[in-house]
């Protein structure tokens, strides 16, 4: 029996394949590939993480430029992209025509796909639909382009987070000319790569009562004030909290594609996850940084891996 090691350069770095040759090659049987990033790759990976306490990382950048995350090294995934609703944001426009939104959709649905394990999960909040701008099926049409990448479908969370009280829009008030149906819920759509159960035995933390009241799909909740977090769409902790107990170990690696002002990683620090965020703006990474410090992630003790 012999082996053989073969090194090729990528647009992410250089591969390494270690493999075994059974019968005089006969049999080629791929041990291991590790990436290796040259000097000037791995100094343009640390000018993007703009800041590092312990297992959480925030990367001041753009998801779809980004060569900070190796592929095939995330658990989970959860995240909220920008809606298309025109929210003011600074750094991105939320208004753009709906068929150039699916294509940036798209894009970063598949570099998620190409940076998750085997068994990576993915958690997607987004609305179920959208009237503003023209009515959508968003979630339905989200769903219909993962599945195209190759992400396959687990389960929709319904999240009821209880604000009917701010519907404005009616349509033709008290008529059946032109009326508006507005379901006052988010989703959570659940996705998987290439196998549901996880392929490791690992460390669980949720208790009981949680299991069971977070495995009904519908979630009940209040949403998050915009004026009390400083940022237009953000969600509470409890959402990312709930994803990442039902559906990751302890240590595990999280990544949120879009922080904002950094709530997934706020869970991640409580849950004993390694956390991995990425934002274009940096006026949103300092955000996320106040609330991590305001949380105590100078002083707790970070994850004890294993």
């Amino acid at each position: 029996m012999g082996s053989w090691v073969k090194i090729s350069k990528t647009e992410n770095g250089f591969y390494v394949n270690l493999a075994e040759d059974q019968d005089k090659g006969a049999t080629i049987k791929l041990l291991e590939e590790k990436g290796i990033l040259t000097n000037e790759e791995q100094e343009m990976r640390m000018k993007k993480l703009y800041f590092n306490v312990g297992s959480i990382h925030i990367y001041n950048d753009d998801f779809l430029k980004t060569n900070a995350i190796e592929d095939n090294s995330i658990d989970l995934i959860v995240t909220s992209p920008p809606y298309n609703v025109d929210v003011q944001y600074e750094n991105y426009s939320d208004d753009i025509p709906y068929d150039e939104y699916l294509v940036f959709t798209r894009k970063w649905l598949t570099k998620c796909y190409s940076l998750s394990k085997k068994d990576g999960r993915l958690c997607l909040n987004v609305p179920l639909d959208k009237n503003k701008g023209g009515q959508q099926s968003v979630c339905a049409d989200i769903t219909t382009i993962a599945k195209s990448i190759g992400w396959k479908y687990h389960a929709t969370i319904i999240w009821n987070e209880q604000n009917i009280s701010r519907r404005t829009a009616w349509g033709s008030w008290l008529s059946a000319s032109a009326p508006f149906v507005i379901a006052p819920v988010e989703v959570i759509i659940v996705m998987y790569k290439k196998r549901w159960k996880k392929s490791r035995k690992g460390k669980s933390d949720i208790t009981r009562d949680e299991f069971i009241e977070w495995t009904n799909a519908v979630w009940n909740f209040s949403g998050e004030s915009k004026s009390k977090i400083g940022h237009p769409t953000p969600f509470p902790v409890e959402l990312p909290k709930r994803c990442i107990k039902l559906f990751s170990f302890v240590g595990d690696t999280v990544l949120d594609p879009f922080l904002g002002s950094g709530t997934t990683l706020i869970a991640c620090l409580e849950m004993n996850r390694v956390g991995i965020g990425v934002e274009i703006d940096k006026k949103y990474c300092d955000l996320a940084i106040k609330r991590l410090k305001e949380r105590g992630i100078t002083q707790k003790k970070l994850i004890k891996m294993f």
